[in-house]
């Protein structure tokens, strides 16, 4: 069974730091794309950032550029997303997710990943 568990969510001034963490289980971690959306209240689901299996190639929202940085620990089985410089447009709920496909990169798309975590809750105050 696919598990996806983050952590590392809170409540943080602007200009702050947080490092997201996402616990995956049931699946080769190794072999998958993944990647972070955020939902803000009211709004949709929005694509962060993504990973490939393969090289460790990143992309990211312009909106994030320069200030988050997404990465993979394989022997862990563990996804992480290191926020700095935050700005309260950043605050939303935020979600790990696992490509559909085992071998294949997917980045921006959300219909392109098959399994969610829960969210954790980041919030930034002005």
């Amino acid at each position: 069974q696919v598990q996806l568990v983050e952590s590392g969510g809170g409540l943080v001034q602007a200009g702050g730091s947080l490092r997201l963490s996402c616990a995956a289980s049931g699946f080769t971690f190794s072999l998958y794309g993944m990647a972070w959306f955020r939902q803000a209240p009211g709004k949709e689901r929005e694509f962060v950032a993504a990973i490939s299996w393969s090289d460790g190639t990143t992309r990211y929202v312009d909106s994030v550029k320069g200030r988050f940085t997404i990465s993979r620990d394989n022997a862990k089985n563990t996804l992480y997303l290191q926020m700095n410089s935050l700005k309260p447009e950043d605050t939303a709920v935020y979600y790990c997710a696992r490509g559909r496909r085992p071998y294949n990169n997917y980045w921006s798309e959300a219909v392109d990943f098959g399994s969610w975590g829960q969210g954790t809750q980041v919030t930034v105050s002005s």
